[in-house]
């Protein structure tokens, strides 16, 4: 009888095995994510050009408004200061100032603390109206003779009580309610030295103060009750009084220092008075315009860079660009290059080039400051034409700008397609994912249960060859 002999059939390694499997599974997914990353990475790509388009967008605006910027500069720094904004025009002035506006200051009767409570607490209402004083005499702070009329200005009033009733409440309380006076203390060194001080916020002969105590116990209204054209428990220190100067001989009045209304576009801060006439230039800011025009140079120049960079495709040992061959970028490059094609018109000026603007080899912006100046010497208005007019370069570009960063917009609208394509890839993958769960539970269960059986047969396996073996002794 032929001899048998056992053998045993090894079980197979299960998680490697589906390992291995579902690595070639993944292959569908592991390829979607990779176009994923790659969209995403456009995305970012079309996020970065949107803020240089911004920056671009700004810089035009600023070369917009810079061609009107204007320097005012004072012959004499100590008598005035002066701005200028739009509106203004170049040109000299003569100010002359006579007198300085001034806010009312009022001082009460010294009191021996400034914590010590003022009268019984009964509350009191103290009432703040702003007006004109006019007419009669002035002795040691107080008026006599004399009337005043409201300013029209809505009356203001806090109210005076045993939580606040001394010195330092008063102060704090008429503060924090804004009214239009500033309170403070004021220590003069005598036997009763506290003294409340008030001061109208607003300078002016027109803003003198009234002040009206109603209710309580009288103490307040006998300490702070002021009436120009009655009692008058308060002095006087300071008048208010308008300023009074003169621009080119002219008289001008003004309740406040600083005037905006006397030179068209041009804000005055008088400070001192004058013995002898200031003069004041108004000038074009050429330094402002260059600056402006300089950065306008350089925002096209990174915008168009970058463009032109992210579009290019690969090329030797140089990697193309993330967005290579992108066509929304084309249509920007096509756009951009219309606009600097196309010339200004109603002026003498028309292209870029004439005013030190112009185009290298390489497709940046070259810039000769020197070039501008001259032409803003020789012909300022169609410098402002072709820049700002309808047609000029600074409104076309910014106009370009703002159309292309608008939704809808080119950049939006293909971001908008790149965030779909990535939304819908993502279900994609989502949906795949849920399939290779299922397949990865089948795999697992298949080849456990394979196991089971080769496990089985290698157990037969031996006991039949056990059996085989004992067979063959019995016949020998």
């Amino acid at each position: 009888m032929a001899r048998i002999s056992s053998s045993t059939t090894t079980a197979f390694d299960v998680p490697t095995l589906v390992s291995q499997l579902m690595a070639i599974e993944r292959r569908p997914i592991d390829t979607l994510n990779a176009r994923i990353s790659d969209t995403q990475a456009k995305i970012s790509s079309f996020g970065t050009l949107s803020s240089l388009v911004s920056t671009f967008q700004s810089a035009a605006q600023n070369l917009q408004t810079g061609l009107h910027r204007l320097t005012a500069t004072p012959s004499d720094a100590t008598a005035l200061s002066a701005s200028a904004g739009n509106g203004g025009v170049p040109g000299n002035y003569s100010v002359n100032v006579s007198q300085l506006a001034q806010s009312q200051n009022l001082v009460a009767a010294g009191q021996a603390s400034s914590t010590a409570a003022i009268g019984s607490g009964a509350a009191t209402t103290l009432s703040f109206d702003f007006g004109t004083i006019g007419g009669g005499t002035l002795a040691n702070g107080r008026y006599s003779g004399a009337s005043f009329t409201p300013n029209g200005s809505a009356s203001a009033s806090v109210v005076i009580d045993s939580s606040n009733n001394t010195l330092e409440g008063i102060r704090d309380t008429i503060n924090a309610a804004n009214l239009g006076v500033r309170a403070s203390l004021v220590n003069d060194g005598s036997g009763t030295p506290w003294r409340l001080a008030l001061t109208s916020t607003q300078s002016g002969a027109g803003n003198s103060m009234r002040i009206t105590a109603s209710g309580g116990d009288g103490s307040i209204g006998s300490l702070l009750g002021h009436d120009p054209a009655g009692v008058q428990n308060l002095a006087q220190t300071v008048a208010a009084q308008n300023a009074n100067f003169t621009v080119n001989g002219i008289a001008i009045t003004s309740a406040s220092n600083t005037v905006n209304s006397a030179i068209q576009g041009v804000t005055l801060t008088l400070r001192n008075t004058t013995t002898t006439p200031a003069s004041l230039a108004v000038e074009r800011d050429t330094s402002a315009i260059n600056t402006a025009a300089s950065a306008f140079v350089e925002a096209y120049n990174a915008l168009a860079g970058q463009i032109r960079s992210r579009v290019a495709f690969a090329s030797g040992t140089s990697p193309g660009g993330v967005l290579a061959g992108d066509n929304t970028l084309r249509l920007m490059q096509d756009q951009l290059r219309n606009i600097f094609m196309a010339p200004a018109t109603g002026g003498s000026l028309s292209l870029l080039a004439e005013v030190g603007i112009t185009s290298r080899a390489d497709g940046q912006l070259a810039f000769d400051s020197s070039r501008l100046g001259a032409a803003m010497a020789n012909n300022f208005s169609d410098v402002v034409n072709l820049f700002s007019s309808p047609t000029g370069f600074a409104t076309r570009l910014h106009d370009w700008a703002r159309s292309t960063l608008s939704a809808g917009g080119l950049i939006d609208s293909r971001t908008q397609s790149l965030n779909n394509f990535v939304r819908e890839r993502n279900e994609e993958v989502d949906r795949l994912e849920l399939r290779m769960t299922a397949l990865e539970k089948k795999y697992t269960q298949e080849y456990t249960n394979l196991n089971l059986l080769l496990a089985r047969m290698n157990t037969t396996s031996t006991f039949l060859a056990q059996q085989l073996a004992f067979n063959q002794r019995d016949d020998n």
